[in-house]
């Protein structure tokens, strides 16, 4: 999809750990846990999946997101669910190419960062980019939901 929209990034592989989160990616790749971005699976009141991008080191406050698009609730999926809503396993999560057509919101703040990394649709494989590319291939709505984890 990276290619098909001519985004210019760059590859970066590590050793991916079970449940190690983005401080495993950051420090393996020894950049600033808060510039890897990372791609959550939620589903709204009505069982909707929506794909949300965060900060590595920070969490989703689901009341305010919630509250931001107008839904009475919002939770994470299930692993499982995550998985068959994106077509990606946990942990290898992409917001390009996702299975299902589904809405992206991406935290305001991550387009202060000059370059993000966010993952490129495996375990242990994160692509490189400007924010903005992001932006212009996903089009995604912007929120302000973080909470420092």
């Amino acid at each position: 999809m990276l290619k098909l929209h001519g985004v210019t990034y760059t590859e970066h592989v590590y050793d991916y750990v079970e449940h190690g989160g983005t401080s495993v990616s950051s420090s393996s790749l020894g950049v600033d846990e808060h510039h890897v971005v990372k791609t959550l699976i939620f589903e709204d009141d009505k069982r909707q999946p929506l794909c949300v991008l965060m900060h590595g080191d920070r969490k989703v406050s689901t009341k305010e997101l919630a509250r931001q698009i107008g839904a009475k609730r919002v939770a994470p999926c299930k692993p499982e669910d995550a998985t068959r809503h994106s077509g990606y396993q946990v942990g290898g999560c992409s917001p390009f190419g996702l299975r299902k057509p589904m809405p992206v919101f991406m935290e305001a703040s991550i387009l202060a960062i000059e370059r993000i990394l966010i993952n490129g649709g495996k375990r242990g494989f994160l692509v490189g980019m400007p924010p903005q590319e992001v932006v212009r291939v996903l089009k995604p709505k912007l929120v302000t939901v973080a909470l420092t984890e």
